[in-house]
C-alpha cells in the first residue's frame, strides 16, 4: 500500500507537500469518491483522479539537467511573458518541474523530474543536500571572512549554515570563490556575501549533490545517466519521510 500523497508525488502531479494541499482542498478523488483525510493509503487497483482527470504512475521517469541562462524565469509559466525555463526544454518531454529554483540573475545546474517524490526529497532540509556555486565578487575576500563563512554568517534577514568556500583566483578588486552550501533560502548567496561587504557579480551553481554541470552549453539540456540518478537516490534516505 502507498499514502495518497506519496503516490501523487510519484505519478509527478505535485510535491508531496503540494498533493497533501490538493487532498485538504477536495480536488483528489479514489474510485470517484472525494478523498480529504492526508494518510490515506491506496490499495492495488484503487483509481485516483486529480481535477477530475486519471493519476497513474508510470514505471518510467525523466530527469535530466538545464544549464540556466541568466535572464530566464524559473517556471513553467509567466503571466508577464517573459522568457521561462520551459522555453528551453526539448518538447518531446512529458511534463516535468524544476527541482528547486535559480535566481533570474543566477544561471548552472538546475535539475528537471517527473518523480515529484524524489524531487520533494532532494530539496528537504532535513536531509541537507549540498549545492555548490561559483560566485564572482567585488572585492578581495579578507581571510576572516572566508573564516565567518566557515562559521556561518548572520545577515539582517538569517543566520546562514556554515559554507565550505574555496578561493579560485584573488585579485585586489575582485575575487573568484566556490561556496558549497546545504540550505536554500532566497537570493542566500548574495545576501551573505553583501553581509560581509562583498557584492556578487555573478553566480553560477555548478553542482546539486552528486550531478556536476561540467561542460554542459548554456541554455542546452541533457539527460541525467542511471548512475547520476542512483546518486541522487543515495543522497536521501526514502525512509526518514515515511
Amino acid at each position: 500500500m502507498m499514502r495518497l500523497q506519496k503516490y501523487l508525488a510519484h505519478a509527478g502531479v505535485a510535491s508531496r507537500r503540494a498533493a497533501e494541499e490538493f487532498i485538504v482542498a477536495g480536488r483528489v478523488r479514489v474510485n470517484g469518491r472525494v478523498i480529504r483525510e492526508l494518510g490515506t493509503c491506496l490499495e492495488d487497483g484503487d483509481r485516483v483522479e486529480m481535477d477530475g482527470r486519471s493519476v497513474e504512475v508510470s514505471s518510467d521517469r525523466t530527469y535530466l539537467v538545464l544549464n540556466k541562462p541568466v535572464g530566464v524565469m524559473t517556471t513553467m509559466h509567466d503571466p508577464r511573458g517573459r522568457r521561462t525555463v520551459a522555453d528551453l526544454l526539448p518538447r518531446d518531454l512529458p511534463r516535468v518541474v524544476p527541482v528547486g529554483r535559480l535566481d533570474y540573475d543566477t544561471s548552472g545546474l538546475l535539475l528537471f523530474t517527473d518523480d515529484g517524490d524524489l524531487g520533494h526529497r532532494l530539496l528537504h532540509p532535513r536531509f541537507g543536500v549540498e549545492k555548490t556555486y561559483r560566485a564572482a565578487l567585488r572585492g578581495r575576500l579578507a581571510e576572516e571572512e572566508i573564516q565567518a563563512l566557515h562559521a556561518g554568517v548572520k545577515t539582517p534577514e538569517f543566520r546562514a549554515a556554515a559554507a565550505r568556500v574555496r578561493v579560485v583566483a584573488a585579485r585586489r578588486d575582485s575575487t573568484l570563490v566556490d561556496l558549497t552550501i546545504h540550505e536554500g533560502r532566497n537570493r542566500q548567496i548574495r545576501k551573505m556575501f553583501e553581509t560581509l561587504g562583498h557584492p556578487v557579480a555573478s553566480l553560477v551553481r555548478l553542482r546539486f549533490g552528486p550531478v556536476a554541470l561540467g561542460d554542459l552549453p548554456i541554455g542546452h539540456t541533457r539527460p541525467l545517466s542511471e548512475r547520476e540518478v542512483r546518486a541522487l537516490r543515495s543522497a536521501v534516505d526514502e525512509s526518514v519521510l515515511g
